[in-house]
């Protein structure tokens, strides 16, 4: 089984606009509200590849039913933790540029923080755990390495995509992947990169740190992905940005969904990057036509290796 972890879902409530007064009356043209949070996001994607899973984390309040509800009608399994306070709800204004307002997170006692790492310590080496996002401040900041130290007992496979004082507590837990974007992969080395090889150098770099392998989102130019036998680039085709918001976790959906389906490392990679572009051409996350049709379009390039 699949484990995605969001530990601050949140109801994403989309508005778009023609054009915005910072004073004034402003009117949305279109609104939408979908379930969000990175691991949710990774669950919706996956059910879209046809690969199942189950969505972890904490809900609460009427936004809390929300969530539970899309998931349910979506058929894909969850198991959150309840908590007292309402999960938050995220403003993402789309006015031809994007402006975002995300909410604080409830409050997450001991006891239920611990009825989590309970559910993950009933993981087994045929599951994959993914752990997406942020932390709210009521967990202790080091949950991602605690998560990382079960599945490492389990022998689940760990797989991360946050920030960087985050993803580099479970470096020596040896995840399977964990996905920076280029950004990141600065801050993370202090640094300017600056072409591939920059990329695959600092790549090589957090594999000796303990990760298995490395996806680095390159935003329009793609992805490229390292691991100890192999470094590969994938470039989209270009297209109309419509909506980012959940395309780097589409990223990871459709790394771990190849994987799981028993793709090859570049065949996988390849579904990865078109799941993350197709979902920023949307307006909501991808479906599986334009993630077939995108498919069809990115072109592979062997940096390094065979």
């Amino acid at each position: 089984m699949i484990y995605t972890v969001t530990f601050n879902p949140s109801i994403d409530y989309i508005m778009f606009t023609n054009g915005f007064k910072l004073t004034g009356l402003n009117r949305a043209t279109e609104t939408y509200k979908f379930a969000g949070g990175k691991g949710i996001n990774v669950s919706r994607v996956l059910k879209t590849l046809d690969v199942n899973s189950t969505a972890l984390g904490f809900v609460g309040g009427f936004p809390g039913e929300f969530i539970t509800k899309i998931l349910e009608e979506s058929h894909i399994n969850s198991n959150f933790v309840q908590v007292d306070e309402d999960t938050r709800i995220n403003v993402k204004l789309k006015s031809g540029q994007e402006t975002e307002i995300n909410a604080p997170g409830p409050k997450i006692s001991k006891e239920q923080f611990q009825t989590l790492l309970t559910q993950i310590q009933h993981t087994t080496s045929e599951d994959i755990v993914i752990v997406a996002g942020s932390v709210p401040n009521s967990i202790s900041n080091d949950a991602y390495a605690q998560i990382a130290e079960i599945t490492k007992e389990t022998g689940a496979q760990l797989v991360v995509d946050a920030e960087k004082n985050l993803v580099e507590t479970v470096l020596p837990y040896q995840p399977l992947f964990i996905k920076p974007n280029k950004d990141e992969l600065e801050v993370m080395f202090n640094t300017s990169v600056n072409s591939d090889e920059d990329v695959v150098k600092y790549g090589k770099e957090i594999l000796k740190k303990g990760a298995q392998s490395v996806i680095i989102s390159l935003g329009g130019d793609g992805a490229i992905y390292v691991d100890q036998q192999q470094s590969i680039k994938v470039v989209n085709p270009h297209g109309k940005v419509v909506n980012t918001v959940g395309s780097g976790d589409s990223t990871v959906a459709g790394m771990v969904a190849g994987l799981a389906s028993g793709l090859s490392v570049q065949n996988a990679f390849k579904q990865a990057v078109a799941s993350g572009t197709a979902t920023a051409f949307e307006e909501d996350l991808a479906t599986r036509d334009a993630i077939e049709k995108i498919k069809s379009q990115v072109t592979i390039k062997v940096l390094e290796g065979e």
